[in-house]
């Protein structure tokens, strides 16, 4: 019996022992299979990861794709754009402008093109993310990261120049990649245009510009600086005793070793019961930077290594300085260390009715180095062969026995006899010969006859030793024209100019065919007043069914009209707003647009007080105060729904609430009658 059990004893406990061998390979497989499973699903999750971040690439791609075409020649006629050379290559880059057609009507442009002098050829760079259209604005090149450019502010304004948005959006354009990256920073230079920015090392400097809310031009005369390394703007405040430029625009403002240099721009003044005036400015300054290299201590915070001083030049006594204008930028060329400026125009604001305007097409070098001076850039006519000497075609202008003392390329006597200064400036002159002419016989070789037409606010730029000078504009009686020309100077040389382009620009040889014009778009307008009219009886004509649904469209046709006689009305008040003949107490007694009530009141309390108390005589003190209020109140309701209508028009123009307040802020003041591009 007890080997029996014994033996029954070995069965179970091999059998047990298989049991748990069979489940340790049922756990193992479990595990295995798990880990096979975990394996693959790590494996699907890196594919979804992978075409997830394959997919976001594709859409970023797509969304920033920058579109290269080779077009035929310069941009389309514009004016206000940046011609900027590129920092790393023979190339000029063109961004921007506007152009005001003859029919009243503003464009404005974002696009992008480059020009190659070697193959004289310009290609055209579309991209979905670029700043929006806009004219006005500054750029500055580095060669830093393969090449960059900065853009910052310019300005928009709607199809008949209602209004005027001003940005103040911040742009980097990588030369490599033809791709725009808007920079964000909190702090930043207020919304403006006419500024200028100058590259300093690793710093962009912006200086002045204007703010125009449609009420006022405001001028600036703020400087920032933006650190490209850090990547931060920061305001250089100076003290109240400190000497500065004046606030202005469309200055000069040219980089140089120890600084920057800034020379003239233009600006309005505004008395309190006149009409604002323009001011041609021709002082020149010098933003004298140092940055000092010393490292700080331990324990001790770090100063501003950046420290800037303005420093005013005295006015240069050489005959070679140009006459007072403005719309007349320098361009820097480098090489010599000297700033090339080019035409301009001179405004003889005599009265409210007449603007007398001298446009020029002469050019002037300023030496930046010392206390910086004019020096000569008159064109130089070739010698002629074997010695001979034809008689002169050209009347020479007279000039001041001081000249010859200043020739900053060291000239010889005899070059200087033979050498032409450009056209007499021109007033209110077309296309004709800038030259007078003894007899019938011309040179050909003559130099003056390659100058370009007078104009101002051309685009200059330098590369290496040759100045390229785009477009501009004219003016002649009432009509504006935006010139398309395109012409190169060999400032080494200075032999002649090479026109790359000639203008297809027609000037009109009188005032009548402006008139004419003029009379034109009133008969158009009354073509379109008839069209209008029979428009509206054909739509009279039309049956509804139903007496609900004729009412109903009663209702929105007068609805329509309501608003529209609203904008029209709100068009006229934005026009009145700025008309300086308005009397004292139409100005203080009219509410503005972004102005509340309080506001309002605010600035008009003594005229609504000395109206309460003319219609009660009884009142005093604080029911004088009251009576008053109410009045001001009656008025506001009046105008409420008008000035809502212009705060919308500003709106659709960009204008946020706060820019709406700053210019109610900066009170009634007229504007002048002188062209936009003036500012």
């Amino acid at each position: 019996m007890a080997k029996k059990k014994g033996g029954k004893d070995v069965s179970k406990a091999s059998a047990k022992a298989a049991k748990k061998a069979k489940l340790a390979q049922k756990v193992e497989r479990k595990e295995k299979k798990k880990a096979t499973k975990t394996k693959d699903e790590y494996d699907d999750d890196d594919q979804d990861l992978e075409s997830i971040l394959d997919k976001i690439q594709r859409e970023w791609e797509e969304a920033h794709k920058v579109t290269e075409e080779l077009v035929e020649g310069p941009p389309s006629r514009r004016a206000n754009a940046t011609l900027t050379p590129c920092p790393n290559g023979n190339h000029l880059w063109c961004i921007g402008g506007e152009f005001f057609s003859e029919d009243g009507k503003a464009h404005f442009y974002s696009d992008v093109y480059r020009y190659s002098p070697e193959k004289n050829e310009w290609r055209k760079f579309v991209s979905p993310t670029c700043p929006g259209p806009r004219s006005a604005h500054a750029v500055v090149a580095t060669p830093a990261g393969g090449g960059k450019l900065y853009l910052f502010g310019g300005e928009f304004s709607s199809l008949y120049q209602n209004s005027f948005h001003h940005y103040r959006d911040f742009w980097c354009f990588d030369i490599s990649t033809h791709t725009w990256e808007r920079i964000e920073t909190k702090v930043r230079p207020t919304a403006r245009s006419g500024h200028r920015m100058a590259m300093w090392k690793h710093y962009i400097v912006l200086f002045g510009g204007f703010y125009d809310p449609g009420i006022k031009t405001n001028y600036l005369n703020d400087l920032w600086v933006f650190d490209t390394q850090e990547y931060k703007w920061k305001h250089i405040e100076f003290k109240e005793t400190d000497r500065r430029p004046s606030p202005r625009s469309g200055f000069s403002f040219l980089p140089t070793p120890e600084g920057i240099l800034l020379h003239g721009g233009y600006c309005k003044e505004y008395v309190k019961g006149q009409r604002p005036v323009g001011v041609m400015l021709d002082d020149t300054w010098f933003l004298r930077m140092t940055l000092a290299t010393e490292t700080p201590t331990a324990g001790k915070s770090s100063a501003d290594p950046l420290t800037l001083k303005w420093e005013k030049r005295k006015k240069p006594s050489t005959a070679y300085a140009p006459s007072l204008r403005s719309g007349c930028t320098m361009a820097l060329w480098s090489a010599k260390n000297m700033g090339v400026l080019f035409g301009g125009v001179t405004d003889e604001d005599t009265n409210e009715e007449t603007l007398e305007s001298v446009f020029h097409n002469d050019l002037y070098g300023y030496q930046i180095t010392g206390n910086g001076r004019w020096v000569s850039m008159h064109l130089k006519r070739p010698k002629k062969k074997g010695g001979l000497q034809k008689k002169k075609a050209v009347v020479q202008p007279t000039r001041p026995e001081s000249e010859d003392e200043y020739d900053y390329d060291g000239a010889s006597d005899d070059d200087k006899e033979e050498t032409e200064r450009p056209s007499k400036p021109v007033k209110l002159a077309a296309s004709t010969p800038t030259t007078s002419i003894v007899d019938d016989e011309v040179d050909p070789d003559d130099p003056a006859l390659t100058v370009p037409l007078p104009r101002y606010n051309a685009m200059l730029a330098v590369l290496r030793n040759t100045l390229y000078i785009y477009g501009g504009i004219f003016e002649k009686g009432s009509r504006e024209y935006t010139l398309d020309d395109f012409h190169t100077l060999q400032l080494d040389k200075l032999d002649r100019y090479t026109c790359l382009k000639a203008s297809e620009v027609v000037i009109a040889e009188g005032e009548e065919a402006s008139s004419s014009d003029d009379d034109d778009d009133e008969d158009d307008d009354g073509e379109d007043d008839d069209d209008t009219v029979d428009g509206r009886e054909d739509a009279e004509s039309v049956t509804v069914v139903g007496e609900e649904e004729e009412k109903q469209i009663e209702v929105l046709e007068t609805i329509e009209e309501e608003k529209d006689s609203l904008r029209v009305q709100a068009t006229a008040f934005m026009g009145v707003a700025k008309d300086s003949t308005r009397s004292a107490e139409d100005v203080v007694s009219t509410p503005l647009p972004g102005e509340t009530l309080a506001m309002f009141y605010a600035r008009s309390r003594e005229y609504w007080a000395q109206k309460a108390f003319g219609t009660t005589s009884d009142s005093r003190g604080k029911q004088l105060r009251r009576d008053g209020f109410s009045l001001a109140e009656e008025r506001y309701a009046e105008y409420k729904p008008v000035l809502e209508e212009v705060e919308r028009i500003l709106a659709e123009a960009g204008l946020d609430e706060e820019e709406m307040r700053r210019g109610a802020a900066a009170g009634p003041q007229g504007a002048s009658g002188q062209s936009r591009n003036r500012r």
